[in-house]
């Protein structure tokens, strides 16, 4: 019976773990590069939070949809996959550090239509998110078959782990957007920070890819 109670403390123990692992796993840095990317589409902290929000709803269902079909069948990810999913991280993060560097470079920018702006600020975080989810889910699933038992216990545990992930990013982007509307007053000062986290971004992305490639041969 103590030893039941012991192994279900220890579960529980685990699952809520997986709260605060989530929220320190979205300070990882290709999730923070590539969000530093998409900060400069807003100017406060509310739009900041918004739209790491956003990553971390995307980075979640990635993880959950992925987890828990190999949960599901009791299978993990096979390693070319996993390879595959970290290429396609340094893929983004080239891509989007490309459009921050065009962006930066623009002496005008044509009048947008405000819907089509704010749809753009909700699909490009969720889309990213998406990407990263991909890539940490053969790990994340790696992680709860040698932890945790039951079927159950791993779903919940990828859940909070991505509740844990949302609310990370919700407060590092924030912090970002919040401090952007202090330092990037200007329109100058707004295109040197673009330009910097664009030429971060391609940095960070050949980085990434350079090790992987070897693996897929």
């Amino acid at each position: 019976m103590i030893a039941r109670l012991t192994t279900v403390s220890s579960t529980a123990i685990g699952i809520v773990l997986g709260l605060l692992v989530g929220l320190r796993h979205s300070f990882e840095p290709d999730h923070l590069t590539a969000v530093s990317t998409l900060v400069g589409d807003t100017h406060d902290l509310r739009g900041g939070a918004l739209l790491g929000a956003l990553w971390g709803i995307g980075h979640t269902v990635a993880l959950v949809i992925v987890g828990g079909i190999l949960v599901l069948v009791g299978a993990s990810l096979p390693a070319r996959a996993g390879v595959a999913f970290e290429l396609g991280v340094a893929a983004m993060l080239l891509a989007l550090g490309v459009r921050a560097v065009v962006v930066a470079f623009r002496a005008a920018h044509p009048a947008r239509d405000h819907r089509h702006a704010v749809r753009s600020l909700a699909w490009r975080p969720l889309a990213v998110g998406l990407v990263h989810g991909l890539a940490g889910s053969g790990a994340l699933t790696a992680i709860v078959f040698a932890e945790l038992p039951g079927a159950g216990a791993r779903l919940l545990y990828m859940t909070l782990f991505g509740l844990g992930s949302v609310a990370g990013m919700a407060f590092a982007s924030g912090a970002a957007g919040a401090t952007l509307r202090v330092v990037a007053r200007s329109a100058g000062a707004r295109r040197s920070l673009g330009l910097a986290t664009g030429l971060l971004s391609v940095a960070v992305g050949v980085l990434w890819a350079i090790p992987l490639w070897s693996q897929l041969g």
